[in-house]
């Protein structure tokens, strides 16, 4: 029987597990639960990725390319900081926050499952830290110092954390004052 050319299956498996892992979690992921959301063969999953770190891989890849879900896209939203006249650093990253928790907590949970999946996963490492780095870097662009940006960076960790631990309402002037309190800002 010739092999049917489905050039679309390698992303529907990606767009699969990322799925599972939202409403799930990673502990939910398997090839065959995998292959059974995508509708594929059990075999494609494996051909495709030969493990599940590969698949997670590509899944946070994934999610993390995706402006409207990872804050590494927020560039953008910052580009009038340190402008004459401009947007104050905590007002432009509490925007920023606001929106992304409004974009689904799902999305949320799913990012930081996937980072701290990288703890017990060494091939997931380098990926996870190098999105902590870029979202350094990029808020170091916005701040008088690379150390602000570290504790800014860790600061918005925590909030989401919290945010999505204690299922409350996301608190504007709460989140805008903790920030100004790390960038000076009043």
């Amino acid at each position: 029987m010739p092999r049917r050319h489905d050039p679309e299956r390698r992303q529907r498996i990606i767009d699969a597990a990322i799925r599972i892992a939202e409403a799930k979690g990673i502990a939910g992921l398997s090839h065959r639960t995998v292959a059974a959301e995508a509708d594929v063969p059990l075999g494609s999953t494996t051909y495709h990725f030969a493990s599940l770190d590969d698949l997670l891989i590509a899944a946070l890849e994934q999610v993390n390319s995706q402006p409207r879900c990872a804050v590494i896209g927020w560039e953008d939203g910052l580009t009038a900081v340190g402008i004459p006249g401009g947007v104050p650093l905590a007002d432009a990253l509490t925007q920023l926050l606001e929106e992304y928790a409004h974009g689904g907590r799902g999305r949320i949970r799913l990012e930081y499952e996937l980072y701290l999946a990288a703890l017990r996963r060494p091939r997931l490492q380098p990926l996870a830290a190098g999105c902590v780095d870029e979202m350094t870097e990029m808020i170091g662009r916005h701040t008088s110092d690379l150390a602000t940006a570290r504790v800014l960076v860790a600061l918005i960790d925590g909030l989401l954390l919290q945010l999505l631990l204690t299922d409350r309402p996301f608190d504007r002037a709460e989140v805008r004052a903790a920030l100004a309190r790390v960038t000076g800002e009043r």
